[in-house]
């Protein structure tokens, strides 16, 4: 009996394991995935039965133990380095003469695919998984081992004679079909879909539990190695690429070796004609030298390795049909065309819907309903509309489109918002619209402001049409749990979903004064500046007593502005609060207001905390001198070195103020790779332009980090 079940164990693993290696690996599979979990099902039965045949590589052990706390970082032994970006034929040949010379007048090129992922290094030793640690900053990064062993595409046991030590580095990347369906369900369940597929990616390595990374079908594909020992196993990339399918480890198929750099543009042209079929995003193609030798004699630069680079891809571009533009109104009662467009498939998605901006933007790209435009999608997540086709011919008098005269929604009065003679808004002024208030209310709920899991937009919207459970205000929110029986009856809402949102709505009573002020949407008052506000500010009161002059420490008013104001011309100083001259009259009179103060009477008497978690003392407070002192800045671009969130926490921490668009008033720009429509409009304002290097060399020595990406 013993032994028949060790037999039929031993069987399954083994089966399941070619399976896993058939589907990922060679790409040919033979079994379906109900089989497969109903296989892996029958395992883990008797795994369970026979608790003394264990193997911590069987199947069955890819999602075992409990959720961790966090992920602890660890040093790469190799740090994991980047690789620069060109965009132009002329570029790529420029790197080729490059590489040729500094490998000593001739290099031999291998060309593969550039997965749209997220970079992790796998370390196997006498061929087992023992290790898997994220890019992090290049030199460190997050160890992920439980939850890369939770991917099935990544082996836990390598085939046949493996180097001893052989880290292997690849990207795991998020199937088109997994993120869409993804998105589904997530959007039945009132939680905000992922902006794309590497995005997607990204928060599913961050789950610090394995069974959520497991339930997302992760592909991983090697496109590298780090550490080997012996250190001479290979001796070209190529050699690499072909011998991790025999260790059971998934590339992408169809790299190919060159000899001359026309053999690389062809095999580039080739192949961008294919990437719109492969079942994941690709953004380009990467070129090595092929020759380990030359490559480490060609070396690297403190970012990126001189022996590759990636020729990326131009977004792609479709026409398709103008259908409608429909006025949309946000939370301020701005009023944004969105267009509806007869479907199109760009970049993997399908596209119906993309943002025209504003009515002015209209008219100066003399876009019109009927006509065959343009779609891009920006950083191949974005779709916007940019202008007609020029080779299609417009009917005579088709009509313009006319910018509302009404709210759309509400049918209140309308004004435009003009700058340099030109039309770059309009807004509904009646704070009573139900665009308004609904737009609002999911704000205040969103994941970056008060973060109540569950009151989503569809939930809002279910509960609203309702009729019987009030919800148009903020302090609304808070008094949901009254009607707890009411929201049982509603569609869809059983004990349990009703249960986690009144959870996540008394947590939210406590997130603090910063989050409560960046979710009322209050204008001129976003996520950076209600910081700033809650640092200088150490709770409400404190903050509606503060006057108008203090609001802006660190503006010199000329004479005239401030007999205006009826304030000092000198600023006060202290914590940088994000406001100027243009900016705290509105935000002082709009917190004095009759509106604001009856909303936070009402959120104080739901239970709201209004004290600030981030406040600090003015001794704490950051020195006003310095390279960012005052500064707005706009982060933009794929970096590097830095984690974006960290990042803004440090320049506001030492006085400036990040904001998320591009305008006259911005001081910086500190642009990545891949920066796109922000960068060009900074240089069209003639805004200052840092890149990584130049920010490093700013920041105070005790915040660079560390070299070697």
């Amino acid at each position: 009996m013993k032994s028949r079940a060790r037999e039929q164990i031993l069987s399954l693993r083994e089966e399941l394991a070619r399976a896993t290696r058939a589907y990922y690996a060679d790409n040919a599979p033979f079994m379906t995935d109900r089989e497969f979990d109903e296989k892996l099902a029958l395992l883990a039965a008797l795994e369970a039965q026979h608790p003394d045949l264990d193997d911590p590589d069987s199947p069955t052990r890819r999602v075992g133990g409990q959720p961790s706390d966090a992920f602890t970082s660890v040093p790469h032994d190799l740090p994991m380095l980047s690789i620069d970006n060109t965009y132009s034929e002329e570029d790529l040949r420029a790197w080729a003469d490059r590489a040729r010379n500094a490998a000593g007048g001739d290099a031999r090129f291998v060309c593969d695919a550039k997965v749209d992922g997220i970079a992790l290094s796998l370390r196997y030793e006498g061929g087992r998984l023992v290790r898997a640690v994220t890019r992090g900053d290049g030199s460190r990064g997050d160890d992920i081992t439980p939850n890369a062993r939770a991917i099935r595409a990544i082996p836990l046991a390598l085939e046949g004679h493996a180097p001893d030590i052989f880290e292997i580095r690849g990207e795991v990347f998020l199937p088109t079909a997994e993120f869409e369906r993804i998105n589904a369900e997530r959007e039945a369940a009132d939680l905000e879909p992922f902006m794309n597929p590497r995005n997607a990616c990204a928060g599913t390595l961050k789950q610090l539990d394995p069974k959520i990374v497991a339930s997302r079908r992760l592909g991983f594909a090697a496109h590298g190695v780090g550490v080997l020992e012996p250190p001479g196993a290979f001796q070209t990339y190529s050699a690499v690429l072909a011998a991790l399918p025999r260790f059971g480890v998934p590339i992408i198929g169809g790299w190919e070796a060159c000899d001359t750099v026309e053999e690389v543009l062809g095999f580039i042209h080739a192949f961008e004609g294919r990437r719109a079929s492969l079942p994941f995003m690709v953004d380009g193609v990467v070129v090595k030298v092929d020759s380990f030798a030359q490559q480490r004699a060609m070396g690297a630069t403190a970012k990126a390795v001189r022996w590759a680079v990636a020729y990326k891809f131009p977004a792609e571009r479709k026409t398709t049909t103008l259908l409608a533009v429909e006025p949309q109104v946000g939370k301020t009662g701005k009023i944004t065309p969105r267009a509806v467009m007869e479907p199109v498939l760009i970049a993997g998605t399908t596209v119906r819907h993309a943002s025209l901006h504003n009515y002015g933007l209209i008219a100066e790209r003399d876009i019109r309903v009927g006509d065959r435009v343009i779609v891009e999608k920006a950083g191949e997540v974005i779709p916007q509309v940019l202008g007609p086709d020029p080779g299609w011919a417009r009917p005579r008098n088709r009509p313009p489109i006319e910018p509302p005269a009404q709210c759309p929604v509400c049918g209140g009065p309308v004004e435009p918002e003009i700058e340099d003679g030109r039309e770059t808004g309009r807004r509904c002024i009646n704070p009573e619209c139900p665009a308004q208030v609904r737009e609002r209310l999911i704000w205040f709920a969103g994941r970056d402001q008060m973060d109540i899991e569950g009151l989503g937009e569809k939930t809002i919207d279910q509960i609203r049409a309702h009729g019987s459970i009030p919800l148009n205000a903020f302090a609304d929110v808070f008094r949901l749990p009254r009607h707890r029986e009411a929201l049982l009856g509603l569609e869809r809402m059983g004990e349990k979903k009703v249960a986690n949102l009144l959870a996540g709505i008394e947590e939210a009573k406590g997130r603090g004064l910063a989050r409560v002020l960046a979710g009322m949407g209050i204008r001129h008052v976003g996520d950076t500046t209600a910081k700033m506000l809650a640092r200088r500010y150490r709770d409400l009161g404190a903050l509606l007593a503060a006057g108008v002059r203090d609001l802006m420490p660190h503006t010199k008013l000329s004479a005239k502005e401030a007999e205006r104001l009826g304030v000092e011309r000198e600023p006060p100083g202290g914590q940088e609060t994000g406001l100027g001259l243009d900016t705290a009259p509105a935000v002082h009179a709009y917190l004095h207001s009759a509106v604001a103060r009856r909303t936070f009477e009402d959120l104080a008497s739901a239970g709201v905390d209004l004290s600030s978690h981030d406040y600090r003392e003015p001794s704490a407070a950051p020195a006003t001198a310095g390279a960012f002192s005052g500064k707005t800045i706009v982060l933009t671009g794929a970096l590097e070195s830095f984690d974006r969130g960290a990042l803004t926490e440090l320049l506001e921490s030492l006085g400036a103020k990040v904001t998320g668009s591009v305008s006259r008033k911005t001081s910086l720009v500190i642009a990545g790779s891949d920066a796109g429509s922000k960068l060009e409009k900074a240089r069209d304002l003639g805004v200052e332009i840092w890149d990584e290097a130049r920010l490093r060399r700013e920041l105070p020595p005790e915040h660079r980090p560390a070299q070697g990406l």
